[in-house]
């Protein structure tokens, strides 16, 4: 009764998780997608402000060109009002004529207030023959309020025919950019301090942390939809498996709950063979699938005859003892207690004796043990005539 209380309790609490996933699963989807959409739209304006502000500071360009003889340098940056934390890009370009050497700054060189991110050098010769050498850098400012790029400084060296290589005394030609003068707007209040050397970190968008919450929460309840049918149909099995049992398990459990009883005295070793009877018959019928039960004793020793699974020494046992319990239960013989232990030990040992390949069946419930013992008990008064009538007929035998 237990057995099947628990059995019934853990199918109702599977059944009820499987229900309650795909409830949960219902529930979290479109609250994911709400979440979504929820963070996009926060996300989305603080992009669009951002690029609309990078645009607005891109279109301003601080420039400037200086010009001597074969040379010329233009210099340029952007944004022209950056706000702290915005990288600038200075650019410097320099087009010398056909055969004029040109000495171009060292990296670095007069830029030491800030701080270089990048560096990119690139020299082409142009259609008209022309040297163009170019500087990219990406800086950044050590803090805000006024800044300014200093004069760049480019030397070369004229060796175009008729011209003279350098100034009298120098080494090279030299040619300054102009001062790139700036302002990098704060976004403290006034009177804050100003000294903010490190970019500020760009915060992560409200919502963004819940997006994988929801997708693992989904990702859970998959899992768990997927792997609660394995499981309840594994449970099943095991109930299943854990419920069966041999015909001899079966047989010899039945036998051991009949040896521990008092030994039968008087009108109980009638029931005593009954039972023992029984135990045999069904095993019979269990393990070498003969209807014995429902057949008087001689009429089974007719069908045990010719079965091809039981040996001569089988089919002699059954003989003498069925006719011995028959005697019993029908003819009133009353057996000694060494009789008795005599037939307790061979139905044992025969037990013992076929219990290879005994097949598994389903171990009978207390309902069911209750009704074989009501079907017992009054086959056991119907078949009595015809039990007197087989003890007269084996008496006339002998």
């Amino acid at each position: 009764m237990i057995f099947h209380f628990s059995t019934f309790l853990i199918n109702t609490v599977l059944k009820g998780c499987v229900i309650g996933c795909y409830l949960l699963l219902l529930l979290i989807f479109p609250l994911y997608v709400a979440a979504q959409n929820l963070t996009s739209a926060k996300d989305n304006p603080t992009q669009t402000n951002k690029q609309n502000s990078v645009k607005a500071n891109s279109g301003k360009t601080i420039q400037n060109t200086t010009q001597r003889g074969p040379i010329k340098a233009e210099v340029k940056l952007e944004p022209s009002e950056p706000i702290i934390g915005d990288i600038l890009t200075l650019t410097l370009q320099v087009s010398a004529e056909a055969e004029v050497e040109l000495l171009m700054p060292e990296f670095g060189q007069s830029l030491e207030r800030f701080t270089i991110l990048d560096f990119v050098p690139r020299e082409k010769i142009d259609d008209q023959g022309h040297t163009v050498v170019t500087h990219r850098y990406r800086l950044q400012p050590s803090g805000s309020g006024a800044q300014a790029i200093p004069p760049l400084m480019i030397e070369f060296v004229d060796r175009r025919p008729g011209n003279r290589l350098a100034p009298e005394g120098e080494d090279a030609y030299e040619i300054l950019t102009e001062r790139l003068e700036f302002n990098v707007k704060s976004v403290v209040p006034t009177g804050a301090s100003n000294d903010l050397k490190a970019p500020l970190r760009e915060l992560a968008p409200l919502g963004a942390g819940w997006s994988k919450i929801w997708t693992a929460l989904i990702v859970v309840g998959i899992i768990l939809l997927l792997g609660l049918p394995f499981a309840w149909r594994s449970l099943q099995q095991y109930r299943i498996g854990s419920r069966r049992r041999s015909a001899y398990d079966i047989a010899n459990s039945r036998l051991s709950k009949l040896r521990a009883k008092p030994k039968p005295e008087g009108e109980d070793i009638s029931a005593f063979f009954v039972e023992l009877s029984d135990i045999v018959r069904h095993y019979l019928e269990d393990r070498f699938n003969l209807h014995a039960p429902e057949l008087t004793t001689e009429e089974f020793l007719e069908v045990a005859a010719t079965s091809p699974d039981l040996t001569a020494e089988h089919k002699s046992f059954l003989q003498d003892f069925l006719r011995q319990a028959d005697q019993v239960k029908f003819a009133q013989h009353i057996p000694d207690a060494q009789s008795i232990d005599k037939a307790l030990r061979s139905a044992t040992n025969f037990l013992e004796q076929t219990k290879q390949d005994a097949p598994l069946l389903d171990e009978p419930t207390d309902s069911q043990s209750s009704e074989s013992q009501g079907k017992l008990e009054s086959r056991l008064v119907s078949n009595t005539s015809a039990g007197e009538a087989g003890i007269t007929a084996l008496g006339q035998k002998r």
